[in-house]
């Protein structure tokens, strides 16, 4: 007689195996696969679409961190809040660090490593400079079969992980998690001792031990081209020069080929300054690098190419912009900057004088109109029109902006990018704009009469319209307009007001010293002995915090005209800039003088800049 099977629980649904008739059993199904335990890393790195889908609360549960009801007490704070769910966790001493990071480590599918045990491997530290690590927040741990593997303490951090990989052309990079605290002891204790490789031991070992000069090629052989610029050499070079560069705060960065050198150079606060030269024959292979890295097209050489760089630098997302120009003696490459962790795009902290903010911010808010900014390039111009709309972006109004570039990008504002090779210039985008419904609209520059006229309708239609020109000063914006062909009527119905501005460095407040200028400095600027009673002036003498530059950031000097009946009679009347300019400083705005002597004056800067920045302005 056979054996009586077990009664199934009828609390349990058991699925009756296919082709198999009820109350017949089936056959015995095959060993499952083992499961990999949730905190382990996978096999051939993590990526995000590997990892869990578990909420991080429901994670706290499920490791008996937290209950249920701690959990709904927690998230109904959080949505009164708007804190981080591990923030007021903390905060209120339900858990600790360590429980926050095995919660992150299961719930992205990674593994916590205790680093006083695990230490990292010489391979590893070889491929990854210090100057790598701290700026990514990372410590290599180990390097095997093309993988690399990095101690992090953020598992949210994907950025990171690509852009080590790109820079340091492994095949891929996985993720373990530690505290920080413990990543930044042990990563300075790792490197302590060790040699660290300047831009000058690289260069040295590219030196070219052939000729010197320009060695003109009849043809390209993509395939060395492609080795030389993927060679760890080149890489690191590139990588070193582009993280100098973000972490001194440079707005661009130039590698300009010439007949018998190489150059390359970083603008910092405003002021272009060399670097260490490559070797001149390394030309082709940068520029190549850097084409890879930006998607373009290494085999065009005779064709201006633009590209972009994402990167993740510490946390803060950062877009470098590539723009490849063809030379006489190769390709010029000018990588733009974007870090919008150095730009505030906020009002209250450009710096602006209350006597110029006050009517600044009165201005932005006008229902219709045209505000003006000026200014030659570089002078922050785009920042104040963004720290403008920043201001104004609410959800009942309806922002549109055309710009060349789009260089920052705003939540809730429509951002449009001008592509001339298509024909998508200002004034075409101009008029898709105006059907588009907005109540405010950033124009990127007024360059030509069509697109001032389109701005002119658009502000006579009830639109307020931001926008910049190249002028010296506020006063000659008008006569710039009246030579692009705007009559003067349209002007004093459109203009509400024009701000000009420049930038000027700030001494380094740790390096500030006093001093008397000379005689010859204070005539530069007018000063009479007078002016000077209680002045003191400063400079920097140079230390390790400003690179012994004496410069440290930069502020800007602004200077405003609000137009009133006045202001408009003497446009309507045809007045010269000379006589618009003395009418609007006898009203009691300031010039970019006076704003650069209060600087002056205020120990913000020093004289030498002051008169850089605006002493043509006062002999136009």
């Amino acid at each position: 007689m056979p054996p009586t099977p077990n009664k199934p629980d009828p609390k349990k649904t058991v699925p009756t195996a296919k082709g198999v008739a009820p109350g017949k059993t089936p056959a015995k199904p095959a060993p499952k696969k083992p499961v990999e335990k949730p905190n382990a890393a996978p096999k051939g790195g993590w990526s995000g679409s590997e990892a869990g889908t578990r909420k991080f609360g429901q994670v706290l549960v499920d490791l008996g961190f937290l209950d249920e009801a701690q959990l709904d007490e927690l998230m109904f704070e959080v949505r009164s809040s708007e804190m981080p769910l591990e923030q007021l966790a903390l905060d209120r001493g339900l858990i600790n660090s360590e429980q926050i990071l095995q919660a992150k480590a299961e719930q992205h599918g990674l593994k916590v490593v205790n680093l006083d045990e695990a230490k990292p491997t010489p391979e590893a530290l070889k491929l990854v400079p210090e100057n790598m690590a701290q700026v990514y927040k990372v410590l290599p741990l180990s390097f095997e079969g093309d993988t690399l593997t990095v101690v992090m303490n953020d598992p949210g951090n994907l950025a990171a992980l690509d852009d080590l990989r790109n820079f340091l052309g492994v095949k891929s990079v996985t993720a373990v998690l530690a505290p920080q605290y413990q990543i930044d002891e042990h990563t300075k204790e790792a490197y302590t001792g060790k040699p660290q490789e300047s831009i000058v031991d690289l260069l040295a070992s590219l030196e070219d031990t052939g000729g010197k000069g320009r060695q003109r090629e009849t043809s390209i052989d993509l395939g060395d081209l492609m080795e030389i610029a993927d060679s760890a050499p080149v890489r690191k070079l590139i990588n070193m020069i582009l993280l100098t560069a973000i972490r001194d705060r440079a707005s661009d960065i130039h590698f300009e080929p010439f007949e018998e050198e190489y150059k390359v150079r970083a603008r910092c606060d405003g002021v272009l300054m060399e670097l260490i030269p490559p070797p001149r024959h390394l030309e082709r292979a940068i520029s190549s690098r850097i084409k890879v890295m930006s998607n373009l097209d290494i085999a065009e050489r005779r064709m201006p190419q633009d590209g972009r760089i994402e990167l993740n630098v510490g946390g803060n997302q950062i877009d470098l912009r590539v723009s490849i120009l063809p030379t006489m003696f190769g390709e010029s490459v000018v990588i733009r900057v974007l870090d919008r962790t150095v730009v505030n795009l906020d009002l209250d902290r450009l710096g602006m004088d209350p006597a110029v903010l006050v009517p600044f911010r009165e201005l932005i808010h006008k229902p219709n109109g045209i505000v003006l900014v000026t200014g030659p390039t570089g002078a922050g111009k785009t920042t104040t029109l963004y720290s403008a709309l920043n201001e104004l972006n609410q959800i009942t109004e309806k922002i549109i902006t055309t710009e060349d570039p789009v260089e920052y990008e705003i939540d809730g504002i429509v951002q449009c990018q001008i592509h001339h090779e298509i024909d998508l210039t200002f004034a075409s985008a101009l008029r898709s704009i105006l059907r588009q419904d907005p109540d405010i609209i950033l124009v990127g520059e007024i360059r030509d009469l069509e697109t001032a006229q389109i701005a002119v309708q658009a502000s006579l239609t009830g639109h307020m319209v931001f926008s910049t020109l190249h002028t010296n000063d506020a006063s000659s914006t008008i006569t710039r307009m009246r030579d692009m062909g705007v009559e003067p009527f349209l002007i004093t119905a459109t203009v509400e007001g024009i701000i000009a501005q420049r930038l000027v460095r700030k001494i380094c407040n740790n390096c500030r010293q006093e001093y008397d200028p000379g005689p010859e400095q204070l005539m530069e600027l007018n000063i009479t002995a007078k002016d000077l009673a209680g002045r003191k002036f400063f400079y920097g003498a140079g230390c390790d915090k400003c690179n012994n530059l004496g410069f440290k950031g930069r502020c800007g000097l602004y200077e405003m005209i609000v137009m009133d009946d006045d202001l408009r009679d003497m446009i309507s009347s045809g007045a010269s800039t000379d006589l618009l300019r003395k009418a609007s400083r006898d009203k009691g705005f300031a010039t970019l003088r006076d704003a650069g002597l209060a600087a002056l004056y205020g120990g913000v800067t020093t004289l030498d800049e002051v008169v850089r920045e605006t002493v043509l302005e006062d002999e136009a």
